[in-house]
C-alpha cells in the first residue's frame, strides 16, 4: 500500500472517530445541559408555589424520617399537588405493603417538554378501569416516595414532586438489571395514585378476586378498596 493511501485511511479514520466521540458527547450535554441548576431552580419554584398556595390543593411534607425541628431546608420536604382526594381513613405504615398506580417521570429537558418518563405502572392513558396497580413496600422505595405513601389515603391520587435529596441524590443510578438510567441531580415528578395497603404479614389478597371497585373493606389485617 502507498504512504499516501496510508495517511487518507488514517485521516479518515480519525474524522469518523472524531464525529462519533463529538455527537455523544454534544448528545448527552445538551439534553441534561445545566442539569443541576435547573433542577435546584425547578423544586425552588415548586416549593414556593405550594408554601404560597397550601390550602389542600397544595401540601408540603417534610420527609417521613425527620421532625419537624429537623426539617429546616426545602429539600427536606416533597411537593404535593392533589389530584383526587380519597375517601380513606388510615394511612400505610413504613414497614406496610401497598398497590398503588405511578408513573415517574424527570423535570423538562430538551428532547422530552412534558420531562422524560422513566418508570410507570401502566401503559397507554390514565385509566383506572382497565390499569391494574402494582404491589410495593414504602421501606424500598426512595425517601420522597415513601413519605408520600405514608401521607396518602385510599383513592388520593397526587403529583409528587421529589428533589433530588430525597430521591436518588447527586450520582446517576440504575437499578440492577435495568437499562434505564436516571441522571444525578434529578428531582423525580410522580403521578400516584394509592388504591390498597396491607398491614405487614398480612396476606395481600388477590386482585382479580375483588368485587366492585369503590367500596372500601377493611379487616383486622389490612386495608383495601374492592374491585
Amino acid at each position: 500500500m502507498k504512504k499516501n493511501q496510508v495517511f487518507y485511511i488514517v485521516a479518515m479514520l480519525m474524522a469518523v472517530m472524531g464525529i462519533s466521540s463529538c455527537s455523544e458527547t454534544d448528545d448527552s450535554k445538551e439534553e441534561f445541559v445545566n442539569w443541576q441548576e435547573k433542577n435546584d431552580s425547578y423544586f425552588s419554584t415548586a416549593y414556593q408555589a405550594a408554601k404560597a398556595n397550601a390550602n389542600g390543593t397544595y401540601k408540603l411534607i417534610h420527609n417521613w424520617s425527620f421532625n419537624d425541628s429537623v426539617a429546616t431546608d426545602p429539600a427536606n420536604y416533597i411537593v404535593v399537588k392533589v389530584l383526587n382526594e380519597g375517601k380513606g381513613s388510615g394511612c400505610p405504615l413504613y414497614t406496610d405493603s401497598v398497590r398503588v398506580h405511578y408513573e415517574g417521570r424527570l423535570i423538562p429537558s430538551t428532547s422530552f417538554p412534558s420531562g422524560w418518563v422513566f418508570d410507570s405502572s401502566w401503559s397507554g392513558d390514565y385509566n383506572l378501569k382497565t390499569m391494574v396497580p402494582v404491589v410495593l413496600s414504602p421501606s424500598n422505595c426512595v425517601d420522597g416516595f415513601a413519605t408520600a405513601l405514608q401521607n396518602m389515603h385510599i383513592g388520593d391520587r397526587w403529583q409528587v414532586t421529589i428533589p433530588y435529596q430525597l430521591g436518588y441524590g447527586t450520582n446517576d443510578y440504575s437499578s440492577s438489571g435495568s437499562t434505564v438510567t436516571i441522571p444525578g441531580y434529578s428531582n423525580l415528578v410522580f403521578d400516584i395514585t394509592l388504591v390498597a395497603y396491607y398491614r405487614a404479614g398480612a396476606s395481600i389478597p388477590s386482585w382479580k378476586a375483588k368485587a366492585k371497585r369503590g367500596v372500601e373493606s377493611t379487616s383486622s389485617t389490612g386495608y383495601w378498596v374492592t374491585e
